[in-house]
Order: structure tokens, then sequence, then C-alpha cells
């Protein structure tokens, strides 16, 4: 079994910055591809960054330039660095990560989900 904990969600004003962060723990052997998404009310679920094992990045256009995701091995984290936020950043975000086990087989989690206000 795993769990991802994210952590970092709140309010903050426009053009200011929040960083989310989310640990998994478990029966993890090796992770691999994680990534943050985000939903706000009456919409889809969305890409907002996703980043690789060895580290390549991909950003939705709307947050390039703003947002950082970034990865910690060893503590199978996965962080998310957010500036100059805008009001349509409002969203619960959620982290994703893809995670193989001692047996071989890779799964799919989700954390919890966190929520972001950008509000004045």
């Amino acid at each position: 079994q795993v769990q991802l904990v994210e952590s970092g969600g709140g309010l903050v004003q426009p053009g200011g910055s929040l960083r989310l962060s989310c640990a998994a723990s478990g029966n993890i052997f090796s992770p691999n591809d994680m990534g943050w998404y985000r939903q706000a009310p009456g919409k889809e679920r969305e890409l907002v960054a996703h980043i690789t094992r060895g580290g390549g990045t991909v950003y939705a256009d709307s947050v390039k330039g703003r947002f950082t995701i970034s990865r910690d091995n060893a503590k199978n984290a996965v962080y998310l660095q957010m500036n100059s936020l805008k009001s349509e950043d409002t969203a619960v975000y959620y982290c994703h990560q893809q995670i193989m086990q001692a047996t071989g087989l890779q799964y799919d989690y989700w954390g919890q989900g966190t929520q972001v206000t950008v509000s004045s």
C-alpha cells in the first residue's frame, strides 16, 4: 500500500508564491514519473507539470515561466514552486506518482488534493 501526502496549499494574493510538496510512503521499490494536476470548479482536471525519473519536465502553457516542478528520489517526493500566481490558478491541486513496487508492477497513485486560492 502506498500513500501520497500533500502540503503547502493556501490563500495567497495575486503575484504571490506558494510551494506544494507531495511525499509518498509505503511499499515503494522505485518512483518513476511524477506530476501535478489541478481542477478548478466546473472544469476538468488538467495537467500542470510533469517530471520524469531522469528530470525531464513538461509544463502546461498557462504556467510556463511561473511554475517549477522538482523531485527528490531519495524522499519519494515531488514539489511545485508556484510564482507570480494569478486568480486563474485557483484550483485544487493533486500530485500524481507512478510507483513500481517490489513485484515489478507499476501503479498510479494520487494525493488527496490541496486547495490553492489566489485572491486579494
